[in-house]
C-alpha cells in the first residue's frame, strides 16, 4: 500500500508542531497566547493585602458603581482576569461598573504570611470596604467566589451590613455539612475537621501545589479529560490558544498557599461546628452571626457544582433570615461559575444587571429569583438533581472514554449515612458513661479539675461568650489561677465555706471554679429575704460578691471579696465594711503556701451547698464532687453535648439547673457557655443568633417572658435544638415546642442529695420527669402514706415497694457521695441495704416513667384525701387562658382546704365548664376544692412560683373569677358568699364527688 506524500508531510508537520508546542510548554509552563492583563492600580498596599482598582483612568472609575471582588484564600486574585475578553473585571468594566479586586497575595511570599488567621482576612475586608466607600463616596457591592464569598458573608455580618449595598457570591457554601463532596457523612467530616484543625494544621500549612492537587482531586475525571484533550490537540496551536490562559491558571499559575492557622480556623468554625449556619463564629474575639446581614444577597448556584453544592449554597436563605436573598441558577461547575464562556455569557451580565437594579437603574435581571428555603430531604440530598448529575457525569465519562461505576461509592456513602447518627451518639456517650462508671469515692474530680482538663486539651477553643466577647479556655484558666492567688492572699483555705453572691456572669463561674481549685466549698447564695438564714445554715465564713451585690453582702457583716467588672470601675464601699477588691489585688505579692495543691477535690468530698424552698421551707442541700460530676456527665450524655454546641445559661448558678446541668453539662461535653446580662426577650432574640445558641437552660417559669414577647417571634428560623432544665409545666412545655420548632425540651429531675438523676430524654410524655440516667443511683419508690407521713411496710416489716401508679417516696441507693450526706436509711427493702431519701413523692407509670406529685411536706390533706400540688398545676397550666398556676392548702376552722390560684394570659379567664373538664384527668379525691384568679403569683430568684404570700391570705374571697367544687354535682361552680359562709362555719361539705 503506497503512502501519499501529502499524508506523510502532514503527519511530519503534526509531529514537529507537537514537539515545538510541547517544548514551549515544558520550558515556559504553557503556550504564549499574547494576552495581556487588564490595567489596574494598587490603591492600597498593606502586609495583609493589596487593593487593586481596575481601569483607573476610565470614565467608570469616576461614575461607575463600585463592586469589590474577593478571591478564595487558595486562589490568586487573577481569577477575575484570566482573559481580558471574558474575565470578570473586563466584562464588568464594559458594562459600566467600577471593579475593585482584593489581592491577599501568597502567604509564602508575604512577611508573617504563614501566621495569618481567618480573622485577619475578615478584618482586612472590613477595612477594605471602608476604604472603597471613602474613595468613591458610595455603598459597596461586595462579591466573592467560593471561599471569597464566605469571606463576604462573614465580613458583612461582622460590620452588620454597614456600607454594603449588596452581596454577590458564586458557589459559596454556607451550610457546609448539608452537602459535602463525595457524600461524606457529616459525622465523619466533623471528627476529621476537628482532628485536622487540632493536630495537623496547627503545625502544617498548605502550599500552592497542594491546593491545586486538592482542587483537581475533587473532580478527577474532569482533570484527566482536560489533560488528554490538551495532549491530543498539542499540534494545533490555534485551537489551544483561546483556552490557554484558563488552562495555565488552573494547572500552575492560579494557586497560592494557605496558612495553617487560617485553615485550622476554617475547619474548626465552619466545618466541624458549621457556624455559618448556627451563628456564633468568632471574628476578632467577637461572636458574629449571619443573621446580622440585612443587605440584599444574590447567590449564584452551579447546578453541577460538586464543591459549592446547591444545598450548601442555599443555606444562606436560612442563615440570613433578615436579608432579601435571591439566587441565579446556571448549568456550570464550580470554576465555570466565574471563568469561561458560560460565565461570560450569563454570570457577569447578570451581576451587572443586579448591581444596577439594586442601584435603582433597571429591573430585576431575568433569571434572578427569590431563594426558597432549601429542603434537605429533596432530590439528590445535595441540591444537585439526579438528572443533572447523571447527564454531567455521563458526558464527562464519555469524553475520556472511560467507564466508571459510581454507584458503588453512592451505596457505600448511603450505608455510612444510615448508621452515622447511631455511631455519632455512641462515640460521644460511651466514653462519658465509662468515666462515670470509673468514679470512686477517692477519685479526684471537681469543677476546677474538669475545666483545667478542657484547657489542656484545647486551650485555644472558646469557653465563654459574654457581651459579644469570646473567652478561650486558656484565658479563663489563667483568670481562675489569678483568682486562686487572690483568695489565698485573703486567707481562704481548703474546706472553708465561701459564699458566692453573684449574678450569672463569667466572673461568677470563675469564682466557683477558683474555690473548687483551692479545695473549698462554694455556698451558692441568692438575693432575697432568706439570705441571712442561708448564710447561717451554710456556715459561710467569707462572701465573694459582684459589684452590683456589694451592699447586700456587706450588710451581712462578713468579709466581702468583690469580683467582676474589671479594675477600672470604682466601688462604693459601705462605711465599716471589710471589703477587698480582688480585681485590684496585687497577686504578684502572693506566695503559694506549701499546702496548696490545685484541684484536690475527691469525689466523696463536699463541693457545693445549695438551697431549696423559701421561708419556713428553706432547706440546705449538700452537693459532693461525685454528685456534681454525675449531673455533668449525665447531662452531656442525655443532651448529646459536644464542641459544636453553645449553651445559653439562663438558669442562675444558685439553682441546680445552672450549676449542675448548665455549667456541669457544658464542661463535660466541651460546649461553649454563653451568658447574658439579663433575661430580656429582645436581648434573647439577638444573642441566640449572634452566639449560635443550640441549647438553652431554664428553670421553672423562666421562659414565660420570652414566649409572651412579640420580639421572640420575629425570626421563624433559629439555631436552638434543645431546652434543658427542670420545673417546666406541661403547658409551658408545649408552648415552647410550638414557638421554637423543631427544638425539643429535655426535663431533668436531680435530687440535691444522693445520686438520683431522672431525665425525660425522648420528650414523648410531656410533663414526665422520665427515667434514671445511666450512671445515676438505683431508684426505688417506697410506698408512702401522706396522711400519717410514714412509709408503708409489708408483713415482714420491710418497706413495701410501690406498684405502678401508686404514690411513693423517691429513694436512691447509697453511693459514693453518702459520706457528706445525712439521713441515710438502712434496712428498707432487705437487710443491710442503704438508701438516701428525697423529699419528693412520685408515681411511676406502667412504662417505667416517673411523674412528680409533690414535696411530702406540702401535700394538702383534705377531708376527701391528699391533694398533690404538681398534678393540679399541670392540669391548670394546660388551659390556654392560664399563665401561671399554684396549688396550696389553707386552714378553715379545723379543716384543710385545697386551693389553686392562677394568673391569666390576655386577662381572659377560663370558664367553669373548662375547669371541670380539665380536672376530669385527675382522680376525684385529688382535685382542689377551690380555684381562683389572682393578679400576680410571686416568683422566687429561680423563677419558681411561691405560695407563701397567697397562703397567708387564707381562704380567697368570693368573686366572679373563683370557682368551687360542688359536692352535689362534681362540677366547678362560682364561689359565692353563701358557700364561703358555710365553709367558714363548718357546715359546708368540700368533698368533690365523681360526675
Amino acid at each position: 500500500m503506497e503512502l501519499s506524500g501529502n499524508a506523510v508531510i502532514g503527519s511530519l508537520r503534526r509531529v514537529v508542531a507537537t514537539a515545538q508546542n510541547g517544548l514551549e510548554v515544558v520550558r515556559f509552563g504553557g503556550l504564549e497566547s499574547g494576552a495581556t492583563p487588564s490595567p489596574f492600580q494598587v490603591v492600597v498596599r498593606t502586609p495583609m493585602y493589596r487593593l487593586r482598582r481596575y481601569f483607573p483612568e476610565s470614565d467608570t472609575a469616576a461614575s461607575g458603581i463600585p463592586i469589590v471582588l474577593v478571591p478564595p484564600m487558595m486562589m490568586s486574585a487573577d481569577v477575575y482576569d484570566v482573559t481580558p475578553e471574558t474575565g470578570a473585571v473586563g466584562l464588568l468594566h464594559s458594562m459600566g461598573l467600577d471593579p475593585w479586586v482584593v489581592d491577599f497575595g501568597s502567604p509564602d511570599q508575604e512577611e508573617g504570611g504563614w501566621g495569618r488567621t481567618l480573622t485577619d482576612h475578615i478584618v482586612a475586608l472590613d477595612e477594605i470596604i471602608d476604604r472603597v466607600h471613602d474613595y468613591t463616596g458610595r455603598a459597596v457591592h461586595l462579591s466573592g467566589y467560593s471561599q471569597g464569598g464566605m469571606f463576604c458573608y462573614q465580613a458583612a455580618a461582622y460590620r452588620r451590613s454597614r456600607g454594603i449595598a449588596s452581596l454577590v457570591t458564586f458557589g459559596s457554601p454556607v451550610d457546609t455539612l448539608a452537602a459535602l463532596p463525595f457524600g461524606i457523612p457529616d459525622a465523619v467530616a466533623v471528627r476529621s475537621a476537628d482532628f485536622l484543625a487540632d493536630h495537623v494544621f496547627n503545625r502544617l500549612a498548605i502550599s500552592g501545589w497542594m491546593a491545586r492537587a486538592g482542587f483537581q482531586f475533587l473532580d478527577p475525571v474532569k482533570s484527566v479529560r482536560s489533560r488528554i484533550d490538551f495532549l491530543l490537540q498539542l499540534h494545533d496551536r490555534e485551537a489551544l490558544l483561546p483556552r490557554e490562559p484558563q488552562r495555565r491558571f488552573l494547572d500552575t499559575e492560579g494557586w497560592v498557599a494557605w496558612s495553617g492557622p487560617a485553615v485550622a480556623e476554617l475547619l474548626r468554625q465552619f466545618i466541624a461546628h458549621n457556624r455559618m449556619m448556627s451563628g456564633g463564629f468568632v471574628i476578632n474575639d467577637r461572636a458574629v452571626s449571619l443573621v446580622e446581614i440585612t443587605c440584599p444577597v444574590l447567590a449564584f448556584v452551579g447546578e453541577v457544582d460538586d464543591i459549592g453544592q446547591p444545598l450548601a449554597v442555599r443555606g444562606i436563605r436560612k442563615a440570613a433570615p433578615r436579608a432579601e436573598v435571591y439566587e441565579y441558577s446556571l448549568r456550570a461547575g464550580h470554576f465555570g461559575l466565574v471563568v469561561g464562556s458560560v460565565a461570560a455569557q450569563q454570570t457577569w451580565p447578570a451581576v451587572s444587571e443586579w448591581v444596577q437594579w439594586r442601584d435603582g437603574q433597571g429591573d430585576r435581571p431575568v433569571g434572578v429569583a427569590p431563594m426558597k428555603t432549601p429542603d434537605p430531604h429533596g432530590e439528590g440530598e445535595t441540591g444537585v438533581t439526579i438528572g443533572n448529575r447523571i447527564t454531567h457525569t455521563a458526558t464527562t465519562i464519555a469524553e475520556v472514554g472511560t467507564e466508571v461505576v459510581g454507584g458503588l461509592a453512592g451505596l457505600a456513602a448511603g450505608a455510612v449515612r444510615g448508621a452515622r447518627e447511631l455511631s455519632g451518639e455512641a462515640v460521644r456517650a460511651l466514653p462519658r458513661l465509662a468515666r462515670l462508671g470509673q468514679l470512686q469515692s477517692h477519685t479526684r474530680v471537681s469543677v476546677g479539675s474538669l475545666l483545667a482538663e478542657q484547657a489542656r486539651k484545647a486551650s485555644h477553643r472558646d469557653c465563654f461568650i459574654y457581651d459579644d466577647r469570646v473567652y478561650t479556655y486558656e484565658v479563663v484558666d489563667t483568670r481562675i489561677d489569678s483568682i486562686v492567688l487572690g483568695l489565698i492572699g485573703c486567707g481562704i483555705r481548703p474546706a472553708m465555706h465561701v459564699g458566692v453572691l453573684m449574678g450569672t456572669r463569667p466572673s461568677a463561674m470563675a469564682a466557683v471554679a477558683a474555690v473548687s481549685r483551692l479545695g473549698g466549698v462554694s455556698v451558692m447564695l441568692s438575693e432575697g429575704p432568706d439570705l441571712a438564714e442561708a448564710i447561717r445554715l451554710g456556715a459561710v465564713e467569707t462572701i465573694v460578691a459582684d459589684p452590683e451585690r456589694l451592699d447586700r453582702a456587706a450588710a451581712t457583716g462578713l468579709p466581702v471579696l468583690v469580683l467582676g467588672g474589671g479594675n477600672l470601675r470604682e466601688l462604693d464601699v459601705p462605711p465599716g465594711a471589710e471589703v477587698v477588691d480582688l480585681e485590684r489585688f496585687d497577686v504578684s505579692t502572693v506566695e503559694l503556701p506549701g499546702w496548696y495543691v490545685p484541684n484536690p477535690g475527691l469525689a466523696r468530698e463536699l463541693a457545693f451547698v445549695l438551697f431549696t424552698g423559701s421561708g419556713d421551707t428553706l432547706e440546705m442541700k449538700r452537693i459532693t464532687n461525685h454528685r456534681w460530676a454525675l449531673s455533668a456527665f449525665g447531662t452531656a450524655t442525655a443532651a448529646s453535648l459536644d464542641r459544636g454546641d453553645t449553651m445559653y445559661c439562663l438558669a442562675p448558678l444558685h439553682h441546680s439547673s445552672g450549676l449542675l446541668v448548665g455549667l456541669g453539662g457544658a464542661l463535660a461535653g466541651g460546649a461553649r457557655i454563653a451568658l447574658s446580662r439579663e433575661l430580656d426577650p429582645t436581648r434573647f432574640r439577638e444573642e441566640i443568633h449572634r452566639y449560635g445558641v443550640t441549647v438553652v437552660t431554664y428553670t421553672w417559669s423562666m421562659l414565660r417572658s420570652i414566649l409572651d414577647s412579640s420580639s421572640s417571634h420575629a425570626d421563624d428560623i433559629h439555631p436552638i435544638r434543645l431546652f434543658l432544665g427542670s420545673g417546666m409545666t406541661p403547658g409551658l412545655w408545649r408552648r415552647t415546642m410550638e414557638r421554637f420548632e423543631p427544638a425539643r425540651v429535655l426535663e431533668f429531675y436531680a435530687s440535691t442529695e444522693g445520686d438520683i438523676v431522672l431525665a425525660n430524654v425522648s420528650g414523648a410524655k410531656v410533663g414526665s420527669k422520665g427515667r434514671p440516667l445511666p450512671g445515676s443511683a438505683d431508684v426505688r419508690l417506697a410506698a408512702y402514706d401522706p396522711v400519717s407521713g410514714r412509709l408503708l411496710e409489708d408483713d415482714r416489716g420491710f418497706v413495701r415497694e410501690c406498684d405502678p401508679d401508686e404514690v411513693g417516696l423517691l429513694l436512691g441507693r447509697r453511693g459514693h457521695s453518702a459520706e457528706a450526706i445525712t439521713g441515710v436509711m438502712r434496712g428498707l427493702f432487705e437487710p443491710g441495704d442503704a438508701w438516701v431519701p428525697t423529699e419528693n413523692l412520685f408515681r411511676r407509670d406502667t412504662d417505667g416513667d416517673f411523674w412528680l406529685l409533690d414535696n411530702k411536706r406540702s401535700v394538702t390533706v383534705t377531708q376527701h384525701g391528699p391533694v398533690y400540688a404538681q398534678p393540679v398545676v399541670d392540669v391548670l397550666g394546660n388551659l390556654p387562658r392560664v399563665d401561671l398556676a399554684v396549688s396550696y392548702g389553707v386552714t378553715v376552722g379545723h379543716r384543710h382546704i385545697a386551693v389553686a390560684a392562677v394568673t391569666l394570659r390576655e386577662n381572659r379567664a377560663p370558664t367553669a365548664a373548662e375547669i371541670t373538664v380539665a380536672f376530669d384527668a385527675l382522680p376525684v379525691g385529688e382535685r382542689p376544692d377551690l380555684v381562683h384568679v389572682v393578679a400576680e403569683i410571686p416568683l422566687g430568684p429561680s423563677y419558681r412560683p411561691i405560695t407563701e404570700v397567697l397562703r397567708a391570705r387564707g381562704l380567697p374571697a368570693p368573686s366572679v373569677r373563683s370557682w368551687y367544687a360542688d359536692p352535689a354535682t362534681g362540677m366547678y361552680r362560682r364561689f359565692t358568699k353563701a358557700v364561703s359562709t358555710k365553709w367558714t362555719s363548718g357546715t359546708g361539705r368540700t368533698c368533690p364527688p365523681a360526675r
